[in-house]
């Protein structure tokens, strides 16, 4: 507990909920703050102590209660998604924001166990423009201790669906401090049950943080219980060695249970954590600066050693092109996979056979296996995709609508247009003007007979244009007040070639307005891709280089666009952006 007063109060997330959470004001002229986020089964309350063990008296503190936790609402343990509760935090940092004045670069963030594994994966995902992290035993991979555990309960919720598992950890495999036991054991607030919804992603969001550190650039200490009974140390020190920050440090704190800041010898702890913060406030707030990420780093490696070929007769070489002669028999078969092969599997022509998502072949067979395709997690992700783009299509309009300003819409690559479309004819206002371009032929074709199929002659048009040539953008007249490019940046390594687009797009649309971008941070299919798929670009090989969301961010922001709020899909693979052009 803490003696310094605080007050309760909540926050609405995107879907409605009110989440509880706890402020401590500073005590002295304040410089910044500390955003806590607590152990799975737990709640806010059990992290008061650090407030005056901390002694950060210029320092707000906040704490939540996670969805499913504490006070805040939901089946204990539970959340709709791990991903609800990745885009609980960023709203939770954007309430803070708003309601306390205090901006995202002047924020500590410290979270033990699960909240830790939360708040690095919204690191990598949101890119967020945090002062620093402080992760205590983050719970990338839990010690269920049955063999074939996992496996087991991902089995069982197939036959049965979601359900719910008690935690077996003991206050006392917890910490070696009797009286953070007892009121461990006393505590009616904390419940034991996690879905195994919940477990089964926050295993898998935790692979894919501790695979893809290098995203991470926050400044971050790492603390490891050295006696921990309920997670493995392996990745979290794989993590930190992954880990893309030039700022950062670990600690590995022998003896320590799982509990790192409830120990009985949490001073040790503590002085560190308040010790990393204050540092980080020392200096000023810094980004690293990814902008040339693309000459040099962890996404151009991968990207090289992908393009390279493997050794002849080499078992993946041979693995690879079993796998292209079943691509090759599955086209016989399978619509998909055969228009894939036809016109590239990242063509326009192929998204929006994926955005219909109808399964057709020859026979039963035939859609069998290409309703196997159609379910890859890389075509779900582009559907879901296409779902975030109309979502924010929707937002930019009513805030273009609000603002009293003309409703002027321009996709540059818009492949057949299928999304833009789908989008407007859900969205209760309608543009005045719709502009789809595109580079190939092709699709202008198909996507001007798609705006004839749906009767928008009058409003809609479909041109050819380069999406890369910066003076086309420029000129695009009348000026549009929102500008579309999804899909587009992924498909193409160099930045600089990416920078001149955006630079277009921001010297063409009205200033204030509002522009929708995609990005791929993350995908679990690159090699797979690379080695037996085709682009459009005279059927060479489909090798992406991944943007982290932190370097496309900059990008855009180099550009003079300014980001207001994003969306990811649940597999952490395609993000969908909204952001504004900044007065010139």
């Amino acid at each position: 507990m803490t003696d310094r007063p605080h007050q309760s109060y909540a926050f609405t997330t995107h879907d409605g909920e009110q989440l509880f959470y706890r402020h401590w004001p500073a005590v002295e002229r304040r410089r910044g703050c500390v955003v806590m986020f607590h152990r799975g089964h737990e709640h806010s309350l059990r992290m008061a102590h650090l407030v005056d063990e901390l002694d950060l008296r210029a320092f707000d503190l906040f704490a939540w209660d996670a969805r499913g936790h504490g006070h805040s609402p939901g089946a204990r343990g539970d959340s709709p998604s791990f991903g609800t509760s990745v885009r609980d935090v960023q709203t939770f940092i954007e309430h803070i924001e708003q309601q306390w004045g205090i901006a995202p670069q002047d924020m500590a963030v410290l979270a033990q166990s699960v909240g830790a594994v939360l708040i690095s994966t919204w690191a990598h995902d949101y890119a967020p423009h945090v002062r620093c992290l402080v992760l205590a035993s983050p719970a990338f991979k839990v010690k269920l201790y049955v063999p074939f555990a996992r496996s087991g309960l991902a089995l069982m919720r197939r036959l049965r669906g979601n359900f719910f598992v008690n935690s077996y950890v003991k206050a006392k495999f917890l910490t070696h401090d009797p009286a953070r036991q007892d009121s461990y054991d006393k505590d009616p607030l904390i419940a034991r049950a996690i879905s195994v919804n919940i477990l089964l992603a926050l295993y898998e969001a935790g692979e894919r943080v501790v695979a893809d550190a290098q995203a991470i650039t926050i400044p971050t200490q790492l603390l490891i219980s050295g006696a921990d009974w309920v997670v493995h140390q392996g990745p979290q020190h794989a993590f930190f060695e992954r880990l893309g920050a030039p700022d950062k440090e670990k600690h590995v704190l022998p003896g320590f249970f799982h509990d790192t800041l409830g120990e009985r010898d949490r001073r040790i702890a503590v002085d560190k954590v308040r010790g990393f913060i204050l540092r980080q406030f020392d200096k000023p707030y810094e980004q690293v600066d990814l902008r040339a990420a693309h000459l040099a780093g962890a996404s151009h490696e991968e990207a090289r050693a992908l393009a390279a070929p493997l050794p002849a007769w080499s078992p993946r070489a041979l693995y690879w092109a079993c796998y292209r002669l079943g691509l090759k028999l599955g086209g016989l078969l399978s619509a998909g996979v055969r228009l894939g092969h036809r016109t590239g599997f990242d063509s326009g022509s192929t998204l929006d056979y994926v955005y219909r998502n109808t399964p057709t072949g020859r026979g039963p067979l035939g859609r069998l296996i290409d309703r196997s395709y159609l379910d890859a997690v890389g075509w779900r992700g582009i559907r879901q995709r296409k779902l975030h783009v109309e979502e924010l299509l929707q937002h930019a309009l009513e805030r273009l609508h609000r603002e009293g300003r003309p409703l002027r819409l321009v996709d540059v690559a818009a492949g057949h247009g299928r999304y833009v479309l789908d989008g407007l004819a859900r969205a209760e206002l309608r543009p005045q003007s719709v502009v789809l371009r595109d580079f190939s032929d092709l699709n202008v074709r198909d996507g001007a007979a798609l705006i004839a199929q749906r009767g928008l002659e009058g409003v809609a048009r479909f041109e050819k244009g380069d999406a890369f040539d910066c003076d086309s953008l420029a000129s695009l007249s009348p000026k549009p007040t929102l500008g579309i490019v999804s899909g587009l940046y992924e498909l193409f390594a160099d930045n600089e070639l990416v920078g001149r687009s955006l630079a277009g797009l921001a010297a063409g649309l009205e200033e204030g307005g509002y522009l929708i971008y995609t990005g791929q941070p993350w995908h679990p299919q690159l090699e797979m891709i690379a080695r037996a798929l085709t682009s459009h670009r005279g059927g060479a090989a489909w090798v992406m280089r991944r943007r982290t969301q932190a370097e496309m961010d900059q990008l855009v922001a180099a550009a003079g666009f300014e980001k207001l709020t994003q969306r990811i899909d649940e597999w952490g693979i395609f993000t969908v952006l909204l952001a504004r052009r900044r007065p010139a």
